[in-house]
């Protein structure tokens, strides 16, 4: 990746970016500008490795992937006059643009499996392509996200991973994708901020639900303490959690787990 170029663009004065590096391997971004968060460094602090050795996702998973296959990067935010009972919202925003994003330079459609996996379609089947990881500490916030843009079909870290690439996009050029990733991020934050965190009147809310590829579907959800939540998944509220509603017709808000899609029973043929 040009830095040069990239600072240039967007490290500009006023606006959210205040620094960018690209570092050639690190084990996590969001571990070692955490560590810059803790000695004071500002907002919009970005830092982005063409690989990374101990990437991290959600529920404690490792991400992995050959280098400059991908995008690999974490941002520096400290949204101090938004209420941190609203700071659950962040990893949404992310996704939000992330998904923007990608649709828009790539040509593909891109959703949103709650709460913020990106997907796409892969030979007709969705493929996970990306992640984000928000982590708080010292009344900062580092967002760190991963997206598989090159990666070829035996490159891939599990079998419902995807890429860009396999998935045919029109672009894969990962500076592209970062400039626009970036620009993307600080318009819906900016709106964000100026809500006081405020998911409808932000409009983040009905952005999410737009591209959330969960809703309206059956779900199977894993919960800690190895319990099962089975039903539709219906409404996201107003705290970010996902509403199952049960067979029984009761509404259950889930802040936390692993959700499965389940496809519908086929009739069996006569």
């Amino acid at each position: 990746m040009d830095t040069d170029a990239l600072r240039r663009d967007l490290v500009v004065p006023g606006g959210l970016w205040t620094s960018l590096d690209v570092v050639t391997e690190t084990g996590s971004t969001n571990t070692d500008l955490a560590a810059r968060a803790r000695n004071g460094a500002p907002e919009g602090a970005v830092l982005v490795a063409e690989s990374q050795n101990a990437g991290r996702g959600r529920l404690e998973r490792r991400w992995s992937a050959p280098p400059r296959s991908g995008l690999f990067l974490s941002v520096l935010l400290r949204p101090a006059d938004v209420p941190i009972e609203r700071y659950g919202w962040l990893p949404i925003l992310v996704g939000v643009a992330a998904a923007t994003t990608v649709s828009r330079v790539t040509e593909l459609e891109t959703g949103l499996k709650w709460p913020n996996d990106l997907q796409i379609t892969v030979g007709g089947e969705e493929r996970k392509i990306g992640g984000i990881l928000t982590e708080l500490g010292g009344g900062a916030v580092v967002a760190g996200l991963g997206i598989n843009v090159t990666l070829r079909a035996d490159e891939l870290p599990v079998p419902t991973a995807g890429s860009l690439a396999l998935a045919g996009a029109a672009v894969t050029d990962r500076q592209t994708l970062l400039r626009g990733l970036l620009r993307e991020f600080a318009e819906l934050y900016g709106e964000w901020r100026a809500a006081a965190g405020d998911p409808h009147a932000s409009g983040l809310l009905p952005a999410y639900t737009a591209r959330c590829t969960t809703l309206g579907r059956p779900v199977r959800v894993q919960l800690p303490g190895d319990r099962e939540l089975l039903g539709e998944a219906v409404a996201v509220d107003t705290d970010g959690r996902l509403v199952v509603r049960t067979a029984d017709g009761s509404r259950h808000p889930v802040a936390a787990g692993d959700v499965v899609h389940v496809r519908p029973e086929r009739p069996d043929p006569a």
